[in-house]
């Protein structure tokens, strides 16, 4: 065994990220996962619809038929969002953007951040210190190759979005490492 396989497979999951985990689901008022009580109600995911004829114990959001998104997204998009994929370090359009506005996720339009949290992490990818409202993003814990990590989705639709980590700057110490290719800004206008 590989002494960094061992080394990460110790790795666990921060307190301080699996407050802010506890923190957004509460937002939301998601405090159990959705696809546990769609499938507690026999429900399908891609039957979880926005409508009103949707169960009342089941949180309901927006799901896309991958075909149409397909079609939608472009081919970098949507290996990002719907494949878990991710964009190599310092190619994303919004790694050094500077202008300001809102990050919205591009599959759904859920507004994500704001370009008042974004930051230079030197990561490569977009960074932001904290969420327009935590009740916008999904935290899942992955374990992968023995490396954890909290995934970032959309809420409203469940893109992948990038990843939390605890080493942000002050005042949140989080860091949200995002793919340029998930997000979709929108400039501030003034009336």
């Amino acid at each position: 065994m590989n002494i960094l396989h061992y080394v990460t497979k110790k790795q666990e999951i921060s307190p301080k990220l699996k407050k802010l985990k506890s923190l957004c689901d509460a937002e939301s008022g998601d405090v159990d996962s959705t696809d546990s009580k769609a499938s507690e109600n026999g429900i399908e995911e891609a039957d979880v619809l926005k409508s009103k004829e949707c169960p009342a114990s089941v949180c309901c959001r927006t799901v896309y038929n991958k075909e149409e998104l397909e079609k939608r997204l472009s081919p970098a998009q949507f290996r990002v969002t719907q494949q878990l994929g991710t964009e190599k370090p310092f190619s994303g359009k919004y790694v050094k953007w500077k202008e300001e506005g809102v990050f919205n996720c591009i599959v759904c339009g859920t507004p994500l951040f704001s370009s008042e949290t974004k930051f230079d992490s030197g990561s490569g990818w977009p960074a932001f210190y904290d969420v327009i409202s935590k009740g916008h993003v999904l935290l899942k814990e992955e374990n992968v190759g023995g490396l954890q990590r909290m995934e970032v989705k959309c809420r409203e639709c469940k893109s992948h979005l990038g990843h939390v980590f605890d080493d942000g700057p002050k005042p949140t110490g989080i860091r949200f490492c995002v793919n340029s290719c998930s997000l979709d800004f929108r400039k501030h206008t003034t009336v």
